[in-house]
């Protein structure tokens, strides 16, 4: 249940993004696709990705108020997808502070590279079709990159983190009792 919370979360950190641009992408959404691979049986990993989907399409016509072209969403899409696979097959079984940082970071690289490459396919008036223009997408993206990795580890390390120190205290809670009987 928790796992289905935090895609919410996700979809709620996306809309309070559109309204206010000074967050430049600080989102739930790379966290908790992660936390989802990590907690839910892959066969469902099309659901966040399906409320994700929808979510892209409703920002774009409905806030950003842009014709809606499901092919410019597949480098997206895919992401969401992979990034399911990826908690699934880094955090499902074994959990580490080295392993969540090296989930994180292989989440939030692999978002801003794709990303930008795809900026830079597709947004053929701003950057130039050069190895310059490509590195003139990765630079305008670095904004960004920055707030995905900080939002995707906070969201990351609350949603292992809390369970974990509840189950610490749960466990040293037990021995103080056990010892006082």
């Amino acid at each position: 249940m928790s796992a289905y919370l935090l895609i919410l979360f996700a979809i709620l950190s996306r809309v309070a993004v559109s309204s206010h641009h000074g967050w430049l992408n600080f989102t739930a959404v790379g966290g908790s696709l992660l936390f989802f691979g990590a907690r839910r049986p892959l066969r469902q990993a099309i659901l966040p990705v399906i409320a994700l989907a929808t979510l892209d399409y409703y920002m774009t016509v409905y806030v950003y108020s842009y014709p809606f072209a499901a092919q410019d969403y597949l480098i997206t899409w895919t992401w969401y997808a992979a990034v399911v696979i990826l908690g699934h097959l880094l955090l499902r079984d074994r959990r580490s502070a080295g392993r969540i940082a090296t989930a994180v970071i292989l989440s939030s690289t692999s978002f801003f590279l794709a990303s930008n490459f795809a900026a830079w396919t597709v947004l053929r008036g701003i950057y130039p079709h050069s190895f310059s223009g490509l590195m003139t997408a990765y630079a305008a993206g670095l904004p960004f990159y920055r707030n995905d990795l900080l939002s995707t580890a906070l969201v990351t390390g609350l949603a292992f983190g809390l369970p974990a120190l509840v189950q610490q205290y749960r466990t040293h809670a037990d021995v103080s009792a056990h010892r006082a009987a």
